[in-house]
This record gives structure tokens, sequence and C-alpha cells, in this order.
């Protein structure tokens, strides 16, 4: 045994082998110490290997969902190996002695989970792969629970950000990549080839070529091969529902970075989890596809104005119509997660519930296309899905009535046991299950019989899996069924009672079992029939579960609106930002549970007036006046209406956040390096379509340094990138830079002193800050006083010195733009590039050398 174990651990390789043993999975050696600690279950001992007592630990077979789910969580790779014979085959094959033959059946891990129990309903489980062919990055991604793949490409240095957006739980890549993000698993490069990514893909979907499902780069079908051979390996030679693969321009969506997505809270809260989040704040779909679709809308908003205005009529035409909303999401509340059930169908982990979820949510469909077939002026998308809603064409009404007919109303989990196929569908079924129920009542009325002829009242027939059915008898009246003539036959001796058999109750145990294992061999038969006809109409299934989660979406996006106040945004092809009472959906939400009232703004950014420069003190609202911005952003490109009373928003291509930093300890960066790295990344990438928004640039560092960068990025997005930017800072000095750049302006964020006390308004006002409040803000916090007066009579003398000095901005007004200083700049290092090249150095004295590089020293004003 432990040789054949130790062979399978190979197999195995990082993964915890999972090893069957009867009703329970073993795991042993370092595998059993690692799953022991993770579950919180004994460790013991058996036998043992080089000397030592082998470690040893199990879960039931019945419970081990349950134990692989907290397994996946922790970060651990499971190999399931199973019994692929039973002990009776084995027993054939080898002798009594012969070791039942086990195999590993599947690998389990964090991107390829299907089982219902071990996936989040509202969360997306995407597996990745990447690699670089030719200087380009190739990206295939897939949801093995719902089937969906997406192949993609992109530069090398937008990776992280298209990596950020698809949010894998796992990235497979080629063994030795440089470019590998941490944590990245580690394939043969062999695997990563363009040829075979593109037999893959004909092959899987049974086509002699990919035209018909859209044009893919060589680096496409490259990173669809690495793939598609993963999920052959984990599951050991069979693949999992793969729909045709779609191909995702470049340019399709809003590009943001992970630093972005970040510190806007999209998905995920800078404290970790949903709750806090983006997602969370304006979540109101009623299904869990719904919600996977959501998060992939906000993850990925759109740059194509017409299909956000497709998305945008639907959402209006849905929020305008109260009574049709609140039918429909009724209707939609009720419909199964029928995506993820042809998910675990296709993959062969299919159950008689599965086939009872299509059935259903098919049906529910169905009666929601017919509803809306009723109706006139359908916005253009709802149109679109019609067919796939039955509306007018029934892709699947012919399976949905089969399966009607064949399926009981609630099928079981669990096909072992049958009874999931309903009476009157096959009559050979329904009458041996007339033969096995008139076998059990012949067995009730032979107890009967047995009990008179014997008169032993507490006479009993009974059934376990190794007697099967047998009569049982207290021991003081055995004497009656020992007697050679009665009829009876001993089988066992327990304490207290004596079990026997007899010759009719035999027959009956017969009868009984025949019809039942042809009853369960009947049921079986007629599972896999379905299984078939379900996995031959999955891309007509697939296409009506991504209706129905896009019409959900459509339909909670007008219930947050409605419950909100929102408005319909107006996208449109230029530069301007107008935002009017725009507020931020989640700080929003938080207020009114407590029973406060958000504070609206504007924000009117313009091509004359596109870098708004925005003071204030701390917890005056600038971070939140920022975010609100771009999230209203994000929100209108999604195709979703926006907490504001109006907004029209140019469209915008990417969006960049730099609102606070931390430490990157793991990479060895300090908060002030993610933070350079950060502002570097935008002042690289951003483009006069870009909305930008920076908080405290220079924070990080001295003064004097922080101060330099701040002014110098403000020049740089103003006079280099030109885009729209909303920048937050505290220091006073940079309102100067309002005399020089055109096209920026001062804000502030109001706040008064009222009888000592600080009052904060949240309400943006024009014009620079008068002051910065901070040692209100800090009595505020909690400060003791004696620290605030001794913080007072510094800054007063601060103040005195800046004031005799010109303060930390003397002379910054003299300075020349940034364009001309770079300018400025460059022609003096040409005037010393020319002198040097005209020069004959053969033809100079050491004297006269020596006189010239005191010139040169001179005109490049370094001599001291």
């Amino acid at each position: 045994m432990m040789a054949q174990y130790l062979a399978l651990r190979e197999v195995a390789g990082d993964c915890l082998l999972f090893y069957r043993m009867g009703d329970f999975f073993e795991l042993f050696f370092e595998d059993a110490k690692t799953a022991s600690q993770v579950l919180d279950i004994a460790l013991t001992t058996r036998g043992e290997h080089g000397g030592q007592p082998i470690p040893m630990c199990g879960v039931p077979v019945h419970a081990a969902e349950g134990y692989l789910a907290r397994l996946i969580k922790a970060g651990c790779r499971v190999a399931i190996a199973e019994q692929t014979e039973t002990p009776a085959e084995a027993k054939k094959r080898g002798g009594s002695k012969a070791l039942v033959r086990r195999d590993i059946v599947r690998f389990v891990t964090a991107g390829t989970l299907t089982e219902e129990s071990l996936l989040e309903p509202r969360r997306a489980n995407v597996l990745a792969a990447a690699c670089d062919l030719r200087g380009t990055v190739g990206i295939a991604a897939c949801d093995i629970s719902t089937g969906r793949m997406e192949l993609e490409e992109c530069p090398p240095d937008r990776l992280g950000a298209a990596l950020a957006r698809l949010g894998a739980r796992e990235l497979v890549v080629p063994d030795g990549w440089e470019l590998a993000p941490d944590g990245a698993i580690p394939r043969s490069g062999h695997e990563f080839s363009s040829d075979g990514g593109d037999e893959r893909l004909k092959l899987v979907h049974g086509v002699a070529t990919l035209d018909g499902f859209g044009t893919f780069t060589r680096a496409m079908l490259a990173a669809a091969g690495g793939l598609i051979a993963y999920l052959d390996h984990v599951g050991r030679g069979k693949l999992p529902l793969l729909l045709p693969p779609e191909a995702r321009a470049g340019d399709a969506a809003l590009a943001m970075d992970e630093a972005t997505r970040a510190s806007l809270e999209i998905l995920e809260s800078s404290q970790g989890g949903r709750k806090g989040s983006l997602v969370e704040a304006i979540d109101r779909c009623v299904t869990g596809a719904g919600a996977r679709q959501l998060a992939e809308d906000l993850s990925a908003p759109l740059t194509d104005r017409h299909a956000i205005a497709e998305r945008l009529e639907m959402v209006e035409w849905l929020h305008d119509d109260h009574l049709l909303r609140e039918d429909m999401r009724a209707a939609l509340r009720a419909l199964p997660d029928i995506g993820r059930a042809l998910g675990r169908v296709v993959a062969g982990r299919g159950s008689p519930r599965d086939l009872g979820q299509l059935r259903d949510g098919l049906s529910g469909a169905r009666r929601i296309g017919a509803r809306l077939a009723q109706m006139d002026g359908l916005p253009v998308l709802l149109d679109r899905l019609m067919p796939e809603l039955g509306g007018s064409q029934d892709h699947w009404g012919a399976l949905v009535d089969h399966f009607a007919q064949a399926l009981v109303e609630t099928p079981p989990t669990e096909r072992g046991q049958g009874g999931y196929i309903a009476s009157g569908y096959d009559a050979g079924l329904d009458e041996l299950r007339v033969t096995s129920g008139n076998a059990r009542r012949a067995i009730a009325a032979l107890e009967a019989k047995y009990r008179e002829e014997t008169g032993v009242a507490a006479l009993k027939i009974k059934h376990n899996n190794v007697l099967g059915y047998f009569i049982e008898v207290p021991q003081r009246h055995a004497d009656k069924l020992l007697e050679p003539d009665s009829g009876f036959s001993h089988r066992q001796t327990m304490a207290g009672a004596m079990r026997f058999n007899a010759l009719a109750l035999h027959e009956e145990a017969s009868r009984i079992t025949e019809a039942g294992a042809h009853a369960l061999a009947a049921e079986e038969a007629h599972f896999e029939e379905l299984v078939a006809e379900a996995v031959a109409a999955r891309h007509a299934i697939a296409r009506t579960a991504a209706a129905l989660a896009r019409f959900d979406v459509a339909a909670g996006q007008a219930e947050r609106a409605a419950e909100g106040g929102w408005a319909r945004p107006e996208v449109v092809d230029g530069l301007s930002l107008d935002i009017e009472g725009g507020r931020h959906p989640v700080v929003e939400a938080a207020l009114k549970v407590q029973g406060e009232r958000f504070v609206a703004n504007d924000c009117r950014l313009a091509s004359h007036d596109r870098l708004w420069l925005i003071g204030g003190p701390n917890m005056g609202g600038k971070s939140t006046f920022l975010r609100q911005n771009a999230l209203i952003v994000l929100l209108a490109q999604a195709g979703g209406f926006v907490p504001a009373k109006s907004a029209r928003i140019g469209m915008v291509d990417r969006l960049f956040s730099r609102v606070g930093a931390s430490d990157n300890l793991a990479r060895g960066r300090s908060t002030f390096m993610v933070e350079m790295v950060e502002t570097a990344a935008i002042l690289a990438q951003a483009t006069d379509r870009s909305f930008v928004i920076l908080d405290e640039v220079g924070r990080g560092t001295s003064t004097y340094d922080g101060l330099a960068l701040a002014w110098a990025v403000a020049e740089a997005v103003h006079e280099t990138n030109r885009c729209r930017c909303l920048f937050a800072t505290h220091y006073h000095e940079m309102a100067r830079l309002g005399e020089t750049c055109e096209a920026l302006s001062l804000h502030h964020v109001r706040a008064r002193e009222w009888k000592g006390d600080l009052v904060l308004l949240h309400e943006l006002a024009e014009g620079p800050a008068d002051r910065s409040y901070g040692l209100a803000v800090a009595r505020l916090a909690g400060v003791p006083p004696k620290v605030i007066s001794r913080a007072k009579s510094v800054l007063e003398k601060l103040e005195k010195g800046r004031a005799e000095t010109g303060g930390l901005a003397a002379g910054l007004g003299d300075l020349p733009l940034f364009a001309a200083a770079h300018e400025a700049h460059e022609e003096q290092c040409d005037a010393l590039r020319d002198k040097l090249r005209d020069m004959d150095i053969d033809a100079l004295s050491p004297r006269d050398a020596l006189e010239i590089l005191y010139d040169l020293k001179r005109e490049a004003g370094t001599e001291s």
C-alpha cells in the first residue's frame, strides 16, 4: 500500500494528496502535518517508514468538500486519488491479497473549482494563463464554472493592469518567464505554443478553423494553449465546459492599473473583502450570475459610446417602470444559477439537482421572455437578448419539456440512491418500482406471519449491508426457531439476540435486490441521456445564462438608481467632465446608516479648465471629492446611473488614482517609493483623454523636496499630459501655479472655526485655501492641549520667518514654465556639446586644455 501511495505522491507534485481508503481520504507524511494544522484535526501515526512513525490524518469522504474549501482558502492545492476498481474486481484480478487500484482522478485548485459549495455565488472564479511571444504578452482567461473564455494581448508594461482587471485566482505561466508575477504557477514552456493553442482550441470545439469565433493573434493562441494544457492536467484528461473564445480588444475597456483599482476600492475594500467596496454599495442584483456580471462591468468599463448608451437605455427603461421592474426582479430571484449548473454537468460532476436547475432556470427564462414579448418599444440591447430568453427563437424548448417530464419536482443532489426520474416517464422503471414496493410489503406481511407462527411478538425482520434481510429474535425466544423442522436457519448470534434466515424471506429479498438494482441502472441510463442532451445544447444554455445575468444587472442598476435618486449620465466624445451634485456612493451609504446627510459637490472640468488644484484641511473631504468623481466616471462608462443630479462625461480612456499609499515591505518599497512609482506611471501613460486624481503628492519626504515634486508634477500634468486632473495638496505655495498655468484653477474645501472648534463643511469652493487648520484637526483628534499649545507657538515663529523671507515659495514665481525650463536645460546642454564637438583636442597644450576646462565649468554654472 505504501509503495502505491508513494508512486501517486510523486505524481501529485506540490499538491496535498487525498488518498482514498474506504470511507476516508487519508493524508500521510508532510501532507498530514500541513492538513492537520489548516483543518485543525488530529494528527496520528500509522506504521513506520524508514524506521520512523508515519504521520497521518484523514477526513470522511462524505464531508470532503467542506475540508477542501478550507484547504483551498488557505492557499493549498489538492490531488484526489480515488479507488478505480472495487475490492471484488481487485480480488478477481489478483487474488485475496490484491491491492485495490487507485489513481489521481483530479487536481482541486483555486482556479479550477466547479462545486457549488466551494464557489462564492457572487464572484467569478477566473483562471488565467499568460506568456510572452516576440515582445507581446498573450493572456487567456476563463471561468470554468460557467465556461466563458476570453483571449487578449498587451504590451509587457500593461500586463499588471490586465491581470488586475481579471482578478484571477490562479495564473499559469511558462517556466522561467522573467515577467511572471509572484505566486504564478510555472508550466513547461512547450505548452505555450501558438500552433498548439490553435490545435487545442479547434479540437475542444470540434471545428476545422477558428475563423468563426473571431481573429486571434499568435500571442493569444499561445496563452490559450498553456491554459488548456493546464486544464487537461488538473482534470486528468477530462476538460471542463469551455465556450468558444472571445477576443478582447486592448482599448475596449477603460484602463486602470492595480494601484488605481486598489485606491478606488472597486471590488474589495482596503480592509479586505467585499464590505465597504463600490460593488457592495451598488449591487442590487438578485442572482449570483448578475452579481458576477456587475463585478465584471465595474472591472472593465466600456470605451464604446454606443455600447454604453445601449446599457443606459435598458437601465432607464426599467427605472421608469417600477411595477415591471418589481415583477422582473421577483421572477429573476426565483431562478437557479444555470450557468454554474451547466458547468458542473459538462465537467462530469453534475447531479440530478443540476439537471433540475437547468430545467427550472430555462423554464423561468421562457416566462420572462414571454412577458417581455408582449411589450412594445423594447430597448435595443434587450431586443437583442430576447431570442436567448425564448422571446422569438426557442433554442431549448424541447429540452425543457423533456426534462420536465423526466425529472421529479425536486431532484436529489446524489444519484446513488435513485428516486429522481419521475413516475410515468418510463413504464419499465415504474414496473420495477412496483415490484420493489410490493416486495417490501410482502416482507412486512412475512414478519406478521412469522410472529403468528412462532408466537414471538418481539420477532423483527431487519436489514444491513452485510447480511441483507434477516430475522432477529431475543435470545430467550431463539429455541423455537432453532428446532430442526422450524423452517428457519441460524445466521448469527449476538449479545442478547439471534439472527435467522428463511426461504420465503430469501426469495423476497432477492426480488427486492434485483428490482432495486435494475431500477437504479435504468435511472442511471436516463441520467446519462439527459446529461448528453444538456451538453449538446450547452452553447444555447450558456447564452441564456448570460442574457439573464445582463438583464439582472440592468434591473439591479435601475433599482439602485431609484433607491438613491441617481441620474442617467450623458457620455460624449469631448473632453468635458461636468458633474452637478456628485456624491460618493460608498460614503453616502455609510452616512445614511448613521442618519447623516452627504454634502454633494459639483465638478466642472473643461479644455480651458482641466486641472483643479484643491486645498483645505484634513478630514475636509478632499480625498472623498477626488474619489467620487473617479467613481462617477467609472459607473457611467460601465453603463449605470450615477450618484449625481446630472453628469456629462467626455469619454475617458484611462483612469488613474494616486490617493494614499502604504509600505510595500515585501518588495522593499517605502511609502514614498510606492507613491513615486505610482506617480511615474501616471506621468508616463496618461493621455489628453485620461482622468487623473492626485492626492498629496510629495508628502512622504521633506517639505522642500515634497513641494518641489508636487510643483513639477502639477506642471507636467498641465503642460505635457494635458489630461483632466483633480490635484489635492496641502502646499499653499502651489496656489502660485494659477498665475502661470492657464488651464489650472484653484479650489478648496470649506471649513470654519466656531468658538474654538473646527467645523468641517465638506463644501467645495473656488479660490485658494486661506489656512490649513492643521492644529484644529489635531485638537479634534484628541492631541493633548499642552502639545497643541506648543505647536501653536512654533507655528507663529515659522509664519513670522516666512513673512520675513518670502516663505517656501520665494522666487518660484520667476521660474519658467515646465516645458520652457526643459527646453532651456536642453539648449544649455547643446551649447556645451557644440563647443566640445568643435574642439581639436590633439592640438591643445596642457595649459590650453586646463583653461578650456575652467571655462566650461564656469559656463555650466558649477564653479564654487
